[in-house]
């Protein structure tokens, strides 16, 4: 096969992180410290990961006409990013989300969509060529689901498998979006407001698989953390446990995940392997903190990998 293709519809952010010994709880205030600034979002992330991970990638995004969307396209071009599908709106700043990470290295996060929400569906028409020649489209919820769908059917349209992290989830997902989608990769929180599962154990993240997978995607991939991600296929059930690692910031790991499954699948990797390359990924973004500065290049996972 030709060199991994990934096409990522989906958001940018400015991330503002502080790390505080707990995760603030209603009405109260923290000391904080070790305030960062960098970039975010969940399709910028993904992208990132895509392209660090060795697939040549395309975004599809828009960013405000400010200090932070011009920082970003700085940054996508460095990480070679193609940034044509990248629109600058002067309506709206670029996507920005607040950030606390507690010494355990867990997080909450808000966020405020700004350019995201300008995303629409005219503007992946206008890059169907970036779908139908990509091997995998990745798309999240951080902009609009209306958006999200026109892209998930131009994308199956022209023969591009479609991969939906269903995040973050903020109500109801519409089940003609589910159907256009191949594999769908929520978290064990998402999985369990998806199917009213809860989630504890991987024997329950099975259960939870075959109830989303019912709604529509033709597979299922839950990442559960510290305990790697189980996969649901026709073919059965895969669970890849994650390497031990002494995580001190778990911001972006999911998203790490995804981009490294993109990049496993895009290149023809079995689905053991494509998911035990991402579960490595996403284990060794934990060691860094902020969300694109923790995303590994392709030769430390390989070399994780032995």
């Amino acid at each position: 096969m030709s060199q991994a293709a990934v096409t990522v519809v989906g958001s940018v952010n400015v991330d503002y992180s502080m790390r505080v010994p707990t995760l603030p709880q209603h009405g109260q205030t923290l000391a904080g410290n070790d305030f960062d600034i960098c970039l975010g979002g969940k399709g910028a992330n993904q992208a990132v990961a895509a392209a660090r991970l060795g697939a040549t990638t395309r975004l599809i995004a828009c960013v405000g006409d400010d200090t932070g969307g011009q920082q970003a396209l700085a940054a996508f071009a460095a990480d070679g990013l193609n940034t044509q599908g990248v629109v600058t709106v002067g309506d709206a700043h670029t996507g920005s989300a607040l950030i606390f990470v507690d010494d355990a290295g867990e997080n909450c996060i808000g966020v405020s969509p700004g350019a995201n929400a300008r995303l629409r569906p005219e503007h992946v028409e206008a890059h169907t060529d970036a779908l139908s020649s990509a091997h995998c489209l990745l798309l999240q919820l951080e902009t609009p689901q209306e958006t999200v769908l026109r892209a998930a059917q131009l994308a199956r349209a022209g023969g591009c498998r479609v991969i939906l992290n269903p995040a973050p989830l903020r109500g109801p997902l519409a089940d003609a979006l589910l159907a256009e989608v191949d594999l769908a990769t929520p978290n064990a929180h998402e999985a369990a407001d998806l199917t009213g599962v809860t989630i504890a154990s991987p024997e329950d993240a099975e259960r939870a698989a075959r109830a989303l997978r019912d709604r529509g995607p033709r597979a299922v991939a839950i990442t559960l953390g510290a305990q790697g991600a189980l996969a649901l296929t026709e073919a059965g059930v895969e669970h890849v446990p994650a390497p031990r690692v002494d995580a001190i910031d778990t911001v972006g790991a999911g998203d790490t995940f995804n981009g490294a499954l993109a990049v496993a699948l895009a290149r023809g990797d079995a689905l053991s392997d494509a998911l035990r390359f991402a579960v490595t990924a996403a284990s060794l973004s934990t060691l860094k903190r902020g969300a694109q500065p923790s995303i590994p290049r392709l030769d430390t996972v390989e070399a994780a990998l032995g």
